[in-house]
């Protein structure tokens, strides 16, 4: 009896450790080269790059958005602060859009587990469903709801990861490769890949265990008649609409949700049904609820209906224009197999990887990262204003000595204070500096 119950955990865990070790190297790529975007860009800036919903500033979100973290709960705080100082609603939504659709590391594990062709489509589908939805906002939005969602989002109610959304160790001055060859740059990339991590992990663990789940529980005959693989013209049109469904109900967003589009792949779903399954993550039933919390239940609802509308359209739109270019892949062969370690390509990549990481954490370790780890998840409210104005930095660094009291912040050592005050850019408590630093 007891083996019957543990014979088909056993094999779901198997397929689950199989997807982890495939796409390992992947992640750590994908958020690596994540951390190097995000150390150069400053968070400070996408305000004053957003102001109005003109072609210009939503090309300027999804360029902002691409270069941020891919948690879709770190985008949706992001958005609503960014919101609050007086970014443009719609810009602030397609840039929570980019930040979970158009990042490197999504892009990378879609082309590890299913094909270059899904990855292709992300980055074309992903603008296409910008548009979409900016032309709904502009149809629809009304500026009283907008004033309504910027009343109850001032009200600062909690939501998650909003001290990771808040937080910008950018580092400024120099040309992009010096600020990230440089000792303050190669910090910032740590923190932000450990942080990125921290933030993610336990969708991307959800989602494998789900996928493996699925591949071992779930018999084909069910997602061939679930996606109406018999009827090739209604299953085209079904899977972009009950995609984002599916992933309403796995309750995994952000790039968790790869290994399961994965397995509806292999069990039937259309292409652009991937697609739009994939889009789906800003509307799983716990980012409605923040939704509800930063904005209220009359623009969570709105929100819903926009967003579920845009991501069934671009889906369609990617179904229909990768089956005119060709594009569509004949097998349905994505990576969802049995565990399986052998000495290939996939472990060389991880063990390599594997070394990138380890010197990235311990960097991190070193330099004050738990501290900030700490602090990800506490409301915006319980630490300085990341996004200060950098000027306001200058002014307190360039006191005068008498007035110094020799601490400083580890990751932004311009700014200058006392052993009880905080970074107003990361929120690291300031730390002692060497007599000689002192200006």
């Amino acid at each position: 009896m007891l083996a019957s119950l543990l014979s088909p955990i056993a094999e779901a865990l198997d397929f689950a450790f199989a997807m982890t070790w495939e796409i390992l190297w992947a992640l750590v790529l994908g958020f690596a080269l994540s951390a190097v975007v995000q150390a150069v860009i400053s968070k400070g800036e996408m305000i004053r790059l957003l102001p109005d919903d003109s072609p210009r500033s939503l090309a300027i979100a999804c360029g902002l958005g691409a270069a941020s973290s891919s948690c879709s709960y770190a985008a949706v705080a992001l958005a609503r602060s960014i919101f609050r100082k007086g970014a443009d609603f719609s810009a602030a939504m397609a840039f929570e859009f980019a930040s979970t659709n158009l990042v490197i590391e999504l892009g990378i594990l879609l082309a590890v587990l299913l094909g270059w062709q899904f990855t292709l489509a992300e980055f074309v589908g992903g603008p296409i469903m910008i548009v979409i939805l900016a032309l709904l906002f502009r149809a629809f939005l009304r500026p009283e709801l907008v004033e309504l969602a910027r009343r109850q989002a001032d009200k600062g109610v909690p939501g998650v990861m909003e001290g990771h959304a808040e937080m910008d160790m950018s580092v400024g001055g120099g040309s992009i490769v010096s600020r990230v060859r440089s000792r303050q740059g190669f910090t910032a990339i740590s923190h932000y890949y450990v942080m990125d991590w921290a933030s993610i992990w336990k969708d991307i663990a959800l989602g494998l265990v789900i996928a493996g789940a699925l591949a071992a529980w779930v018999p084909e005959s069910f997602w061939q008649s679930f996606f109406l693989v018999d009827h090739p013209l209604l299953s085209k049109i079904w899977g972009p609409m009950i995609g984002p469904v599916v992933a309403m109900l796995s309750f995994v967003c952000s790039i968790g949700n790869v290994p399961l589009a994965a397995v509806l792949w292999n069990g039937g779903i259309s292409f652009g049904g991937v697609a739009a399954f994939i889009f789906a993550d800003l509307i799983i039933l716990p980012i409605l609820n923040i939704y509800r919390k930063y904005y209220g239940r009359r623009m969570s609802l709105f929100l819903l209906a926009t967003f579920y509308a845009s991501m069934v359209a671009a889906g369609l739109v990617v179904e229909v224009l990768f089956q005119a270019l060709g594009l569509v892949p004949d097998e349905r062969d994505a990576k969802v197999i049995e565990a399986g370690v052998t000495w290939n390509y996939t472990t060389f990549l991880n063990i390599a990887f594997l070394a990138l990481s380890a010197v990235l954490v311990v960097r991190f370790l070193r330099t004050g990262g738990p501290q900030m780890l700490r602090m990800m998840n506490a409301p915006a409210a319980t630490h300085p204003d990341a996004n200060a104005e950098h000027d306001g930095h200058a002014d307190h660094a360039s006191r005068p000595a008498d007035g110094d009291e020799g601490y400083a912040c580890p990751m932004h050592p311009e700014v200058h204070g006392g052993p009880e005050d905080r970074c107003p850019r990361c929120g690291m408590r300031l730390e002692r500096r060497d007599d000689s630093t002192r200006s």
